[in-house]
């Protein structure tokens, strides 16, 4: 390293050692507007710190000379941004982790970006910090970046604030100018509740306030930068004093004669011997053994990653919870959330996405959008969509209950992250407020005569046959005629087209991106029912979006659903053009119609494809029924 830490090393490396294995670690992060000076703060706390290599300052001085800001002198911020695309543009896009350490704490540094487009990076980064730094320029004061960086933080539950004023040198070390900045931000502070912050005076590049006291501020009488970091208080206790939640990530089974579950403790201590309850089954039984790395542990905290086996073999499985008896998770599959949006396409109301929370991954649709948030006013504003970093207070409904905590009181239990199913990249970040009464007070009824029975009475299997296609391509027409065919052979069917559902089901529906979402939802829904009563049904829509032809296909058991493709291509729908739409759409009378100010997404892999240009009714028909016997849905 480029200076001694402590006599110890030199001394009694050993000392050292044990001395650094036992101090206390934060796990911090750094935030606020594009420029406000994060990565140059970083890098002047490793160096101020002592946690560089010779090498490492070699290295810094020479990338300095190629990619730095500050002339002939050493850039600071190149020891963090370390992407050729950051150090191009004097940015930094992705999430950067550093380590350091001083006399009383270790430290674990997260800088994230500032730029509004990499907002979900930044919410990355706090996820697991207990601390935040928010930096302002003082040239600047507070900007919307700076507020929508602070509402995320507390909403993620982080309850220490730094506000550090930076680049004060730029302002000639004003006072004033601190002191316009702090009632500022106090002012958005108390909107948010943010209860306290501690603000400092600082220079970053000048190394001002950072480790020690500025003389050209002598009129701040406040600690330090590293002093406040190194004496915050963080409870590192209050996790061990929740009550037990052991969320399971694996099913241990080397062999026949040990089964273990591993995990990290959430909450709260174990000890061999405690009552369990797992969830969501409901199942108790008591600890046997607690495993760690080096064996068997009387106890384990939380924060530990531990494997656990148990006196009685009951279903546990990759997903689960095992909690205390006496304090066991809520139970539901509708919650209220807070969801932070974090992709270019949308979040739409009535589409299903994928969501992980903790081991267990389920279908989550956002069944309502109660209202979005302003960073800037803190206004609750009416939102049919979330756009990119928009923050929304959202209804979800997912396809199975989870067992899960407010967030609010468990972070590991409360979050979750919603992922798309087709792309598989994380689209939301989600953080549980409160199970929804409804979700208590709505219970599956038992019937005696099911789904198969009424199957076995009609003389076939039930299904869907879902037509989609553009306008004028024929999907109406076809499944017509597949009905036709259907019933003259005593098929019990039953025909949805789209414009005849919009005259009632779904009258109150546009044609809207998250209208035509919710239109196609219904018609799942719908369809479902009509299978459960044993019926073939078929539907006749556009039915645009991919997701939603997966959701439809979900709701159903495998066999049941037969997409039909009809291959039209646009200039032949267009020519055909029975309802007039085209003509309208192309004079710009008509909004939102697919293949001219909407897309289309074609199927990927439907069952049957029929091509639209040469359409033979008859023959397209025939080619139906027959994927219905290949189906096993209607008899050879």
């Amino acid at each position: 390293m480029s200076h001694v830490q402590d006599e110890l090393i030199a001394s009694d490396i050993e000392a050292y050692l044990k001395q650094h294995e036992h101090k206390g670690l934060l796990r911090f992060i750094t935030c606020g507007s594009v420029d406000d000076g994060k990565s140059t703060l970083i890098g002047r706390l490793l160096f101020d710190s002592q946690m560089l290599f010779e090498d490492q300052l070699a290295a810094i001085e020479k990338d300095s000379k190629k990619w730095g800001t500050q002339a002939d002198a050493m850039d600071l911020a190149l020891l963090v941004d370390g992407l050729a695309a950051e150090r191009e543009q004097g940015i930094t896009i992705d999430v950067a982790y550093r380590f350091f350490s001083t006399q009383q704490r270790k430290f674990i540094v997260a800088d994230t970006p500032g730029h509004e487009q990499y907002t979900r990076n930044m919410v990355t980064g706090a996820s697991t910090a207990d601390a935040a730094v928010i930096l302002v320029d003082a040239r600047n004061g507070v900007l919307t970046q700076t507020r929508r960086h602070s509402y995320l933080v507390h909403l993620l539950g982080i309850r220490h604030i730094i506000l550090a004023i930076n680049k004060m040198d730029l302002v000639d070390y004003d006072a004033g100018v601190f002191r316009r900045i702090v009632d500022d931000y106090r002012a958005f502070a108390d909107l948010i509740g943010m209860e306290d912050f501690t603000a400092i005076p600082v220079s970053a590049l000048k190394g001002d306030n950072i480790l020690h006291p500025s003389p050209a501020m002598h009129w701040f009488h406040g600690p330090t930068l590293m002093g406040c970091l190194e004496t915050v208080e963080v409870d590192e206790t209050r996790m061990q004093r929740a009550p037990v939640r052991l969320p399971v990530q694996w099913v241990n089974r080397p062999n026949l004669d040990f089964r273990g579950f591993c995990g990290t403790l959430a909450g709260g201590v174990l000890h061999p011997g405690d009552r369990v309850r797992v969830l969501p089954s409901g199942k108790e039984s008591r600890v046997a053994r607690i495993v760690g790395d080096e064996g068997d542990r009387p106890r384990a905290l939380a924060g530990e990653s531990i494997t656990l086996t148990l006196e009685d073999e009951i279903d546990v499985s990759r997903g689960s919870v095992i909690c205390g008896a006496d304090a066991p998770a809520q139970v539901a599959d509708q919650f209220e959330a807070r969801i932070v949006w974090m992709h270019e396409e949308p979040l739409y109301p009535g589409r299903t996405y994928l969501m992980k929370a903790g081991a267990q991954t389920v279908q989550a649709t956002v069944t309502d959008i109660k209202y979005q948030v302003n960073v800037n006013t803190l206004e609750r504003l009416a939102a049919d969509t979330l756009e990119l970093n928009g923050i929304g207070v959202c209804n979800i409904s997912l396809d199975r209950p989870i067992p899960f905590d407010p967030y609010e009181e468990n972070r590991d239990m409360g979050s979750c992250i919603f992922i798309d199913r087709f792309e598989n990249h994380t689209v939301g970040a989600g953080m549980i407020e409160f199970a929804l009464r409804r979700a208590h007070n709505i219970h599956l009824q038992h019937v005696d005569v099911d789904k198969a029975a009424r199957a076995a009475l009609k003389g076939h299997r039930p299904g869907v046959i879902w037509f989609t296609g553009l306008s004028g391509s024929g999907k109406s027409t076809v499944a017509n005629r597949v009905e036709k065919k259907l019933h003259a052979l005593g098929v019990h069917t039953y025909l949805l087209d789209g414009d005849n559902v919009r005259h009632g089901l779904n009258r109150d529906l546009g044609f809207t991106e998250e209208d035509r979402v919710e239109n196609i939802r219904r018609i799942a829904e719908v369809s479902r029912l009509m299978v459960d009563a044993g019926l073939i049904v078929l539907t006749a829509f556009i039915s645009p979006f991919r997701s939603e032809r997966r959701l439809a296909r979900d709701l159903l058991e495998d066999g049941e659903f037969v997409e039909v493709y009809m291959d039209t291509p646009l200039e032949v729908a267009e020519q055909r053009d029975p309802k007039g739409l085209y003509r309208k759409a192309r004079k710009g009378e008509l909004k939102n119609f697919t293949g001219i100010d909407s897309p289309y997404e074609p199927p990927e892999a439907p069952e049957v494809t029929l091509e639209g240009a040469r359409l033979d009714v008859e023959a397209a028909a025939d080619r139906v029924i027959e994927a219905l016997r290949d189906q096993g849905m209607i008899p050879r």
